[in-house]
């Protein structure tokens, strides 16, 4: 966002957010502040005719300032899968706020938290949660720092629950002594990831998003 802004300042920037499924937006910001480096962006608030709900494990409603699966409601949500019952089932569920008649929801796998200014944030993948040294932490949240800092290129982390230690992947100018000292930082000490491979560049995949099962199949996967 900040490299948009100095390269167009007069650009009016918006973060726009949605799965295919809710054909393609269901949230929307206009970004007319200032972002730290280091800041997540929001991904705002419900475009019309559509709700954002976070749900918690046992489908619950997540108050604001908790942790909840994104779902999403409203008029632009798909039918389903084409010919796949057990997939359209499982992700295409009825509202468990709403018993008294048909309500779809769709559960996007995004974990995500409505913060005081009334906003929704990204925060990670489902299954980017994890539980390390007696805290839960969101992988997502250790790559938003990750990529503020100068000279990084692109990251992910993963975890490996057989070793329980958080592994940083990272294309960059720095060293990884360098960026564990810069990371400490910005992280409480429980966030930190525990080993850094620095490679020349990240796997993509076909969409042109961070291939994770391929960094996946390459770590978690191999022995030592």
């Amino acid at each position: 966002v900040n490299m948009w802004k100095r390269a167009i300042p007069e650009a009016d920037l918006y973060n726009m957010y949605g799965p295919t499924e809710t054909t393609v937006d269901c949230a929307a910001l206009h970004l007319t502040r200032t972002y730290r480096d280091d800041e997540p962006i929001p991904i705002g608030r419900a475009c019309r005719n559509m709700q954002l709900l976070l749900l918690k494990d046992d489908l619950t409603e997540a108050a604001p300032g908790e942790t909840g699966e994104l779902c999403v409601r409203g008029s632009g949500l798909a039918a389903g899968y084409f010919a796949d019952a057990e997939k359209t089932n499982s992700a295409f569920i009825q509202n468990p706020l709403c018993p008294d008649y048909r309500d779809i929801l769709y559960r996007t796998g995004d974990m995500a938290v409505q913060r005081e200014d009334g906003n929704f944030y990204f925060l990670a993948r489902r299954d980017g949660q994890i539980k390390h040294m007696g805290y839960r932490i969101e992988l997502g949240e250790i790559e938003v720092a990750l990529h503020s800092l100068a000279g990084m290129q692109a990251a992910a982390c993963l975890y490996d629950a057989a070793r329980d230690r958080i592994l940083c992947v990272y294309a960059g100018g720095m060293e990884p002594d360098a960026l564990a000292k810069d990371l400490r930082k910005l992280l409480p000490k429980y966030m930190l990831p525990n080993l850094y491979e620095k490679l020349e560049a990240l796997p993509y995949n076909a969409n042109g998003k961070i291939d994770r099962v391929a960094l996946k199949e390459r770590y978690l996967h191999a022995e030592g």
